[in-house]
């Protein structure tokens, strides 16, 4: 299975190392260069979203969260992971990210369980066998590079990634549950990521992207590979979907 891993990471790479060649080692412009993935990366503004905010059916809708959430490996897991040997300044700010994701203490406000709500609600069953390759392979990718350490930097892009990335889908799925007539608890998970995360993508580039180039400008290649990897990931499984849905 980690030879399998391995030959899967190394396919990732591959495709992605030409345009990660292009990232700046200088703090300054590689962090402009990061930010403008959201809006050229891989699989930015794909239609998928302006549809299931004001189109999908409620099937429709079902059946695009059952794949999400049976691909989805947990940020705060993958942030717990990655902080292993950080140096002090970046652990520090993936231990503040992954305390939002534990809701601050609060189990009301664990966004893991936040998910599940909607999951319930949904009476969604996720399930492996009925999950499509590019939602398992985006999973399986995030989970390599969390867990294997010489990835550790890739780890750190492509959370990033996530959190620049994610609002906008989340607002165009909370609005289309909102469509649906699901309840504000209900969506909520949608809901906050909409919001949260745009503060937390700032704070990520600020605090752990920029310094740990700052310290080593060798880690920007890594970062960006990372980062390229997690949409391109992304992009493939939006295609899929909308193959599927449409």
């Amino acid at each position: 299975m980690l030879q399998l891993q391995d030959r899967f990471i190394e396919a990732l790479r591959g495709g992605v190392a030409g345009r990660a060649d292009d990232a700046p080692a200088d703090p300054r412009r590689f962090i402009s260069w990061f930010e403008d993935l959201k809006d050229h990366g891989p699989g930015q503004d794909d239609p998928l979203f302006a549809w299931l905010e004001h189109e999908a059916s409620l099937e429709e809708m079902r059946w695009y969260l059952r794949q999400e959430a049976a691909g989805e490996a947990g940020f705060d897991d993958l942030t717990a992971y990655t902080q292993v040997k950080m140096p002090a300044r970046i652990k520090l700010e993936l231990a503040r990210n992954y305390w939002d994701e534990m809701g601050r203490g609060n189990s009301k406000g664990m966004h893991g369980p936040m998910l599940q709500r909607l999951v319930d609600a949904l009476e969604l069953a996720p399930a492996i066998e009925d999950t499509v390759a590019e939602s398992l392979a985006l999973a399986n990718g995030m989970t390599a590079m969390a867990t294997c350490r010489d990835l550790a930097w890739h780890a750190l892009g492509a959370l990033g990634a996530i959190e620049l990335t994610a609002p906008g889908r989340s607002a165009a799925v909370a609005a289309g549950l909102k469509r649906l007539g699901l309840a504000a608890r209900d969506r909520l998970y949608f809901d906050l990521h909409a919001v949260l995360d745009v503060k937390h993508s700032a704070a990520w580039n600020a605090e752990a992207l920029a310094p740990a180039v700052a310290e080593d400008p060798n880690r920007a290649g890594a970062i960006a590979e990372g980062a390229l990897m997690r949409l391109t990931c992304g992009a493939r499984c939006f295609e899929r979907y909308r193959r599927e849905l449409w």
